[in-house]
């Protein structure tokens, strides 16, 4: 006789649903008293939960932060912009699409990455590496962007394939969207406008084009 191996739908919506309470409830506690002032216990009892199931469902407070970080990280946005700037044989357009890309991660976590990870850094190794893993990714998903526009021939004559790379991280890196928007009080709208036309004169030979 064969066994067939049975998994409750209800208790795997139910994992899932305590999984979710429990990072909601960090989240939100985060938010409110930094990352260093926050205990599993608290977190738990925000969560309607035992303190055991927080280290079972999610794990220890590293592993929450990194939890809550993961959206951002692998946000949509981020390969359909690539998508869309793979696509396109307009320089401008290129540089205009990464701007509201960039601009759309950003503004959908906003409060998680300005509140928690700029205005109230936590110092734990386990999620610096998981912050050096975004900035890595973020420089990867530029350099596809400054690969396209080497092959459209679109860049200035003096900039290369790697000083465009340092300059759409300097218009259009996090910390564009974190001093305009989180320092100065700029609107997403006034932001990706302005990175996006100071990008192109940056980059490109005609940046009227």
């Amino acid at each position: 006789m064969t066994t067939r191996k049975y998994t409750s739908t209800r208790r795997v919506n139910s994992a899932a649903a305590t999984r979710e309470a429990i990072l909601s409830s960090a989240h939100a506690l985060f938010l409110a008293r930094g990352y260093a002032g926050v205990t599993i216990g608290e977190i738990a009892e925000a969560g309607n939960v035992a303190v055991p199931t927080v280290y079972s469902s999610v794990g220890s407070k590293p592993s929450i932060l990194t939890a809550l970080l993961e959206p951002a990280l692998t946000d949509p946005a981020i390969a359909g912009t690539l998508a869309a700037v793979e696509a396109s044989d307009d320089p401008r357009t290129v540089v205009e699409l990464t701007a509201e890309g960039t601009r759309l991660t950003h503004e959908r976590h906003w409060e998680l990455v300005y509140e928690l990870f700029y205005r109230n850094p936590p110092g734990e190794p386990a999620v610096k590496a998981v912050l050096d893993r975004g900035a890595d990714d973020y420089v990867q998903a530029l350099t596809r962007v400054a690969n396209r526009l080497v092959t459209l021939d679109a860049l200035h004559t003096e900039v290369s394939h790697t000083e465009a790379v340092d300059l759409l991280w300097f218009h259009l890196g996090p910390h564009a969207w974190i001093t305009l928007v989180g320092e100065r009080a700029w609107s997403f709208d006034r932001a990706q406008a302005w990175t996006a036309r100071s990008a192109c004169r940056a980059l490109l030979r005609d940046s009227s084009a």
